[in-house]
Formats: C-alpha cells, structure tokens, sequence
C-alpha cells in the first residue's frame, strides 16, 4: 500500500482525524475526548500535525505535538503498513528535534500506550523511548477506567451555599481559565483554546459543569463529552475535572461529577470514560468511589531532547 503525507489544511481535517480514532476505539486511549484535546493552541502551528494518506486520499493515520501535554497523540488504521507506526515516531522525532529550542519545545515528550499493545512498545523502544512505570520516585503510568450506564448515581449533597450549573458560555470562560489554571498549577490553558471548545460541534453546552461558590467564584469544573457519532451505543467521556484547593475535602468533587454522570446517562450515555494518573490518589480514589472500575493500564514512555525536566500536569 502506497503512503503519502500532505500538510494539514482545514477544519475537516480535524473531523476525519476523529473519525479516524472513533472508528478504532479499542486501540485509541482518547477517541470521545478528542474535541479537547484538537482545539488545543498545539494546532494553532499547522507544522504540528501530522497526515498520512493512501494512494485514494484516505487518511490512515494522524499525529499531533501536544505541546500543553508534552505528548504525541496520533491514531493509525490498524490494517495498513506496519512500517506506518515507525514513520508516524519518525516524523514526532524530526519535529520535536526542530521545535526544541523555540517557544513550543520541550526537553522531552511523551507517549500513552496501552500494556497490552506490544507491537506499538516495541516500536516506541526502538524509537528511543522509554518506560516511565518503573523509574523509582519519578515512576508514572496512567489508567483508562469506565463506569456502566446500569450502575446507579448516589445522590451526594452539595456544601452550604455552594450550586452546580453549565458553563455561562463566552462570556465565562476567562474565569474558568483562571480556575482551571489554579487547579492544575499551569498556564497552559488558554481563553482561545476553552473558546474552541464550546464551539466544537460536538460539544453540549449542558454538560459544560462549573460548581459555584456562595462568594460567587468559580469552584470547580467537571466537563462532559458525548460520542454521539459512535458505531455502538454512545459513550462520555469526563475531561477535564478539577476542585480549586481552597474547595477540597468537602465533597465537591463527588458532587459535581455525580451530576456530570446523571447528564451524560440522560443524554444516552451506555458508559463513560475517564483517565487519570496512578499517582493521583485522590482522582483515582474520588472515581472508584462513584463506580469506576479500571479497564486498561495505561504505560508512558518517555524520550529525552535535553536534561532539563517535566512537569505532568494541566
């Protein structure tokens, strides 16, 4: 089979780019997720997209510098060329390697892998990359868990003075920035990029969730992602979810993500999606508490541009 490249041009590239990823679930960890994750300012530089194509025109396959995540995301149609996985690191190699002493670098980048995926590990070690699950207190690996729309929603009572409500559209986002960034202690997200979002075709303006406090403020965020387009019964995805730290440890987090869920499942939701790192106890605690169970172990591998370090957040 004959592969080509061409420069990504267009906003249909970003919907064949999804499409490509819905049609292959269980091999992609982000597939509801991914109109977060392409309106990021990473594909503001049309240099930081990847597309292959076969001799037809099809896309087979697609790769993104993640620069808010230091990760490479990419999908690839799992019948083509196997060489086709070793071009798609080439070419995140070549790219990380040009952008690396500019704004947009990073020493280093990062690649989710599902444990199960030996064919994909083999490759990224080969490439250079490493495992990040066993690198004593720097250790990191992530988890994909789900939860079953059968599985009933407990009702958990909001602290005093404290409503959960949708986004207030545009006019609202500066403030969720403001808190998103204060949670995850970056300044990656931007108002440009959370004002992609909300005009996504995909995205729900009723399962945008913000927690308010009795002051006013913005509390917390917990936004929801409908796969409305998918083969099988619909699935949410959670991304992102966050509790300003002043808020913590009074059940807030429980709260709005509860009504997140009774959205999602009002909407058709057969299940719902969240990952989340195994060092973050308290996400993977507050998810197993309101029914998610872990589906897939998630690895990460690591290669290294310079010796400087990572943060892993936001």
């Amino acid at each position: 089979m004959k592969i080509g490249q061409r420069e990504f041009s267009a906003e249909t590239d970003k919907q064949a780019m999804i499409a490509l990823a819905r049609a292959f679930p269980t091999d992609n960890l982000h597939v509801v997720d991914l109109p977060y994750r392409l309106s990021s300012w990473a594909l503001d530089c049309p240099d930081n997209i990847g597309l292959w194509i076969n001799a037809e025109g099809q896309l087979l396959a697609w790769a993104v510098i993640q620069t808010p995540f230091w990760a490479i995301d990419y999908v690839y149609h799992p019948r083509a060329d196997k060489s086709l996985h070793r071009q798609i690191l080439a070419w995140a190699d070549r790219r990380a390697r040009t952008v690396l002493d500019t704004s947009i670098g990073h020493p280093m980048w990062f690649v989710n892998v599902f444990a199960s995926q030996t064919d994909r590990i083999r490759d990224l070690e080969e490439a250079g990359f490493a495992s990040q699950a066993n690198v004593g207190e720097d250790s990191w690996s992530k988890v994909l868990m789900q939860r079953a729309a059968q599985t009933p929603v407990a009702d958990y009572a909001l602290p005093t003075g404290f409503s959960i409500r949708p986004l207030a559209g545009e006019s609202e986002v500066e403030a969720y920035v403001q808190l998103h960034r204060a949670v995850f202690e970056s300044k990656n997200m931007t108002v440009e990029w959370r004002t992609r979002t909300l005009r996504r075709p995909e995205y729900r303006a009723d399962l945008d969730l913000v927690a308010v406090a009795p002051d006013g403020r913005l509390a917390a965020f917990c936004v929801c992602w409908l796969d409305r387009d998918a083969e099988e019964k619909p699935g949410g995805q959670i991304e992102p979810l966050g509790v300003h730290a002043d808020f913590r440890q009074v059940g807030l987090g429980r709260a709005i993500l509860s009504e997140g869920l009774r959205r999602l499942y009002s909407c058709g939701a057969d299940r719902v999606y969240v990952e989340t790192d195994r060092y973050r106890n308290a996400a993977w605690e507050l998810y197993e508490a309101v029914g998610f169970r872990l589906i897939q172990d998630v690895l990460v591998y690591r290669k290294d541009y310079s010796d400087a370090h990572a943060p892993r957040a936001g």
